[in-house]
């Protein structure tokens, strides 16, 4: 797979954080399209943006230049629907929803626009995603990770009606801690530690969603805990699992862009426990929000390069210190970033050569 230009990916990033508009002069050198590019492709059911993308471009992860989005686009992308048709229109070198020579700014450099064809209604239900959703559904409203400090502040079940082991749909549960005037609440028991591949500290819990539960009484007076109701038991619960809050319903639409700054993390870990990930397998990284980070954000992946013996080197004074070669990291896929935490990203793999492996490096397209 070939390596990306460091200057056009500079140059993308630049674009988008201004909110200009990319020239299509700009847009070749950073976002080439595929010599066998079709000149149209009507948008079917079972579609993605990424496949789109995929069809015209050499990096589907260009997407938003070719469209000539702005930051505020990309956060809150317009919709396409199947029925519809992308046309690519080789003389301004972008794609568009408007036939080339059809409508007012046909062929104008910079204005083109998916917005006359825009629609509101069902919120986009029907709009094609980014990445295949069946895939990811279940890593969007179910928490993943739990901060230390999250842990450590987490309301817990105390005790349970009657004194039951084990807690299934409709029984009642009694909760000690804050809440905060949250009334929804997920139930989880903290799993696999994350630790940084780079410094060894703990980024917090992968967690292991266990079901809901719903506030029925808030503690009175002389009262230690709150009474609550499960709602949905995924796997059994019992005394001694945390609550975190059901999170806000997430963005199922992502339009994929390199991240607002420069990021270099490594792979922490393999959603499953298994060793090694391959295409639309979910992994995590040690880089979140607080590394520039946000959801649609691509990342290239690249084993680490390993320092190995140099057999024909120097072996410096007394031949004491056995010579050693650093290796380049090899580019092999790329990653699609869906969830993002604090510290600790979740992304979706996506186009890869080779298998990945915790410890692989992940970081902004070059």
């Amino acid at each position: 797979m070939k390596n990306f230009s460091t200057v056009g990916a500079r140059l993308a990033g630049a674009a988008l954080l201004a909110g200009v508009m990319a020239a299509p002069a700009q847009a070749a050198k950073t976002c080439a399209f595929r010599p066998n590019a079709p000149d149209q492709h009507l948008v079917v059911k079972g579609d993605t943006l990424w496949d789109i993308s995929g069809k015209f471009l050499e990096h589907p992860w260009c997407w938003p230049q070719v469209w000539g989005m702005n930051r505020d686009e990309i956060r809150n992308p317009h919709w396409i629907y199947p029925g519809q048709i992308v046309y690519f229109d080789r003389k301004t070198g972008r794609l568009s929803l408007n036939k080339p020579g059809d409508g007012a700014g046909a062929g104008q450099p910079g204005i083109t626009r998916l917005s006359p064809q825009r629609r509101t209604e069902g919120l986009g239900r029907d709009a094609v995603p980014s990445i295949p959703a069946s895939v990811i559904e279940p890593f969007l409203t179910r928490p993943l990770v739990i901060g230390v400090d999250e842990l450590a502040a987490a309301p817990r079940i105390a005790a349970s009606q009657e004194g039951r082991v084990y807690l299934g749909q409709g029984d009642k549960v009694y909760v000690k801690g804050e809440l905060n005037g949250v009334k929804s609440w997920q139930v989880f028991r903290p799993g696999t530690p994350l630790k940084d591949p780079d410094t060894g500290a703990l980024l917090g819990y992968e967690a292991q969603y266990l079901g809901t539960v719903a506030l029925q009484a808030e503690a009175k007076p002389g009262v230690d805990v709150h009474t609550f109701i499960v709602g949905s038991s995924h796997q059994e619960m019992g005394v001694g699992d945390r609550l975190a809050p059901v999170p806000p319903e997430s963005m199922r639409s992502y339009v994929p862009h390199p991240p607002e700054r420069q990021v270099a993390a490594r792979v922490v870990s393999i959603y499953g426990g298994v060793t090694y990930a391959g295409q639309n397998q979910i992994i995590s990284v040690n880089r979140g929000s607080l590394d520039g980070l946000d959801v649609g954000s691509v990342l290239q992946l690249y084993h680490f390069g390993k320092v190995v013996a140099d057999p024909g080197g120097d072996k410096g004074m007394l031949g004491m210190r056995k010579p050693t070669i650093k290796l380049p990291d090899e580019q092999y896929g790329n990653l699609f970033i869906f969830r993002v935490f604090k510290n600790v990203s979740y992304g979706l793999v996506m186009q890869v050569t080779e298998p990945v492996q915790v410890g692989d490096v992940a970081k902004s397209p070059e």
